[in-house]
């Protein structure tokens, strides 16, 4: 007699089974953090792949961070520059803002919870750098599509709550790019289950910056000596040097996205 019944699951127990599923896909990754400094933003994530990314540039001042699937933030931050791209052809450069492109990563990662079979495994950060700290954004967003406006610091991942708990005592505004990189690294190092802290060299991590010091694309990738430099207690070296202009490729050639005044700089001999 029950062959013939349906199958029934109320809808606050397949939302339950939803979140508990994506929650346990994301646990599985190692962390990363997103921190301010006294000249932008800085993204530190364990990654020893040195192609696999989990740091990405979107936009001029816009950068995207996530752990989880591979495959699943990958397409997010493709359709991420896509939108911002689009976008900023259309109207105007300054027209793309990070709360824009998190409201429509809110839309799909919550369409996807609710609609699809599967949820998305991730968690992003979608950062964009301003003129000064106090307009500086960060958002970060869950795999059902919620959405937190952060100040400062944030954390995902497996351990990002004792993370973020240990960071936030630490933290303060104002920090070199240095003293933030050495903190981020302390927190990635740290044992959650009260074991020794690892070592964790400049090979395993993935690191970039928004930097408000540069005029256009402010996004910058930190890696080899020069963030060796950076983690070292006896070097002096506390920020990435200055760049005095673009290269082509990182400058937009593209006439109709650019404003008055913000022509490319051409290569000097």
């Amino acid at each position: 007699m029950t062959a013939g019944m349906p199958f029934y699951v109320s809808p606050e127990q397949l939302m339950k089974d939803r979140a508990d599923f994506a929650r346990k896909g994301i646990a599985r990754g190692r962390s990363v953090l997103v921190l301010g400094y006294d000249h932008g933003i800085a993204f530190v994530a364990e990654n020893p792949s040195r192609s696999l990314h989990k740091i990405g540039e979107i936009y001029d001042r816009i950068a995207f961070a996530a752990v989880g699937k591979y495959n699943e933030f990958e397409n997010l931050r493709v359709a991420g520059v896509r939108y911002a791209d689009l976008r900023g052809y259309s109207y105007d450069r300054s027209d793309v803002t990070a709360r824009g492109l998190a409201n429509a990563y809110a839309q799909t990662l919550g369409t996807v919870f609710t609609q699809e079979s599967k949820p998305y495994e991730v968690e992003i950060v979608v950062a964009e750098v301003g003129r000064d700290a106090e307009s500086d954004q960060i958002y970060r967003l869950t795999y059902d599509g919620s959405v937190a406006d952060e100040h400062g610091l944030v954390a995902m991942g497996g351990a990002s709550d004792q993370i973020e708990e240990r960071l936030t005592e630490q933290w303060q505004p104002g920090l070199t790019l240095a003293e933030a990189l050495r903190l981020a690294v302390d927190g990635l190092a740290h044992d959650p289950a009260g074991g020794p802290d690892r070592e964790l060299g400049p090979d395993q991590l993935e690191v970039a910056v928004l930097d408000r010091t540069r005029t256009r694309r402010t996004f910058r990738r930190i890696n080899g000596d020069l963030l060796g430099q950076l983690l070292s207690d006896d070097d002096p070296t506390d920020d990435v040097p200055p760049v005095d202009h673009d290269t082509p490729r990182q400058a937009a050639s593209n006439p109709q996205t650019q404003r008055h005044g913000d022509e490319p700089t051409p290569d000097a001999d």
